[in-house]
């Protein structure tokens, strides 16, 4: 035990480090403005306020906010999950021509920055008269080359027995993803809808460049409107934050458990 007290105490610093922000935004969102810009700073309010609250719920339309986020994220991870899923079993399972310079091809755009797509993204959706609308915020993350590429390795993972036992069966290869396969992947699907969810959620360049309309905003690019041109209100700002990160909050740690273990499967498979 007592040779392990310096890597307790590096922990406790680590954690220190990463909580401080979050407690200092919760603490500055009960502040009136003058406390929090002022110099020496305070850490706790002189007297507490709900008033940046209430400002923020009065000025901007949240009920919008959350529904556009929770659409997005529905019908982003649905759609993902089910062609990555798909694809990934065609890399790993099917053999084809080209199958590997497709791959090849596939990896190559986990290289590629994503702000590259942004302008022809756009000019699909504004052709397909799709912008300024909820769908033109999900329609282009229905693919992710990451996402495919860690559901191919999984795949690999599990035995080729079972696609011949199905076949033996007379199952074809739809049956066998969809019956056989599929159900051993819970872990790794879990674990993308996840990494799927906190990258959406926190996107903000592609919503507000998409749409304009204020209830066609998610709540990352509604609180973006929080920062003001000449002057910004830093209570309102850190309680539309804790408005909007309650939900990923909850997410989190209802489902900690399937994204840790689906992130060590892969470790362990690969």
């Amino acid at each position: 035990m007592k040779k392990k007290w310096p890597v307790y105490l590096l922990l406790i610093i680590c954690t220190i480090v990463t909580v401080a922000p979050f407690l200092w935004m919760i603490l500055t969102s009960f502040k009136d403005y003058e406390e929090s810009i002022r110099i020496p700073p305070t850490i706790f309010p002189e007297v507490f306020t709900v008033q940046s609250y209430r400002q923020v719920l009065d000025k901007f339309p949240f009920a919008y906010f959350y529904m556009n986020t929770f659409l997005v994220l529905f019908f982003t991870i649905a759609v993902e999950l089910s062609i990555c899923s798909m694809a990934a079993y065609a890399f790993a399972r099917l053999d084809f021509p080209g199958r590997d310079v497709i791959f090849i091809i596939l990896l190559a755009l986990l290289m590629v920055p994503g702000q590259i797509f942004l302008v022809p993204n756009y000019d699909i959706m504004v052709k397909l008269k799709l912008a300024d609308t909820v769908t033109a915020l999900w329609l282009p993350k229905v693919f992710s080359a990451f996402g495919t590429f860690m559901l191919r390795e999984f795949f690999k993972g599990l035995p080729k027995s079972l696609d011949e036992a199905a076949m033996l069966d007379g199952c074809n290869y739809f049956q066998i993803y969809f019956k056989i396969l599929l159900p051993l992947m819970k872990l790794a699907l879990a674990s993308l809808a996840i990494l799927t969810a906190i990258s959406t959620f926190k996107d903000l360049m592609w919503p507000l460049i998409v749409n304009n309309s204020m209830n066609k905003m998610t709540l990352s690019a509604g609180l973006a409107m929080l920062i003001g041109e000449h002057t910004t209100y830093y209570p309102q700002v850190m309680a539309g934050g804790i408005i909007a990160i309650l939900p990923m909050i909850i997410f989190f740690f209802i489902f900690q458990k399937q994204f840790v273990e689906g992130i060590a499967t892969t470790g362990a498979k690969q």
